[in-house]
C-alpha cells in the first residue's frame, strides 16, 4: 500500500447532490459548472488503481444537533433547516462517488477535519505520510484541512479542479492563499505515489 491517502472533503449529498438543499443555490451551480462529482470521481478511480488509501470526511450532527454551536455562523443555520443531520440521506456521500465499505469514514463536528475527528491517529497508524485532497468548500474545510496538515507535518497535496466555494471569486483566492502551504495541480495531471 501507498503512504497516501486522498481524502474527500464534504462531498455529501446536502452540500454536493442536485436534489439536496444546495442543488440550486450558489453551490450547486459552482458544483455543476466545475464538474466537481464527475472530476473528483475520476481522481478517486485513478487514486485507487495506484493503490491509495480512500477517505471520505463529512460533516455531520446527532438527530437534536447536541455537537452543534449555537453561535457558529456557518454552522447555526444547520439545526433550523434540518440539514447535517447523521443517519439521513442528507449526509451521506454522493452517490456518483462509489464510497467503498473499507474506505475510510471520517465524521466531523466543525470546519476542520482534524479537530476531534480521528483522522490523525488513522493517518499514523497506517503511516501515511501524503494527503490528497479536495472537496467543497475551498475557503473552509479545504483551507482548515491544508494548513492543519501542514502543520502536523504531512505532505499536502490539492487537487484544484475537485474544489468549488459559493462562488469563483472565493475559490480563486482560497486557492491563491494555499498554494504557500501545499501542492496544486488538478484530476488530470496528478501522479499519485
Amino acid at each position: 500500500m501507498s503512504n497516501s491517502i486522498y481524502l474527500v472533503l464534504d462531498m455529501e449529498n446536502d452540500l454536493v447532490h442536485a436534489d439536496g438543499p444546495n442543488g440550486k443555490a450558489p453551490y450547486g451551480e459552482q458544483v455543476r459548472a466545475r464538474r466537481i462529482v464527475q472530476n473528483t470521481r475520476h481522481a478517486l478511480d485513478r487514486a485507487r488503481s495506484a493503490g491509495l488509501a480512500i477517505g471520505f470526511v463529512r460533516v455531520g450532527f446527532s438527530p437534536d444537533y447536541r455537537e452543534c454551536p449555537a453561535g457558529s455562523p456557518i454552522f447555526s443555520a444547520a439545526r433550523k433547516n434540518g440539514i447535517f443531520k447523521l443517519g439521513s440521506w442528507g449526509t451521506q456521500v454522493h452517490p456518483d462517488l462509489g464510497q467503498l465499505p473499507d474506505d475510510f469514514d471520517i465524521v466531523k463536528h466543525r470546519v476542520s477535519p482534524f479537530h476531534g475527528t480521528p483522522l490523525e491517529l488513522i493517518l499514523r497508524t497506517h503511516a501515511l505520510r501524503r494527503i490528497y485532497c479536495s472537496g467543497i468548500s475551498t475557503n473552509a474545510v479545504v483551507q482548515a484541512a491544508v494548513r492543519e496538515g501542514h502543520d502536523r507535518d504531512f505532505e499536502m497535496v490539492l487537487l484544484e479542479d475537485c474544489c468549488c466555494a459559493l462562488s469563483a471569486e472565493e475559490h480563486e483566492s482560497a486557492i491563491r492563499s494555499l498554494q504557500r502551504f501545499c501542492r496544486v495541480t488538478t484530476s488530470t495531471e496528478v501522479v499519485f505515489e
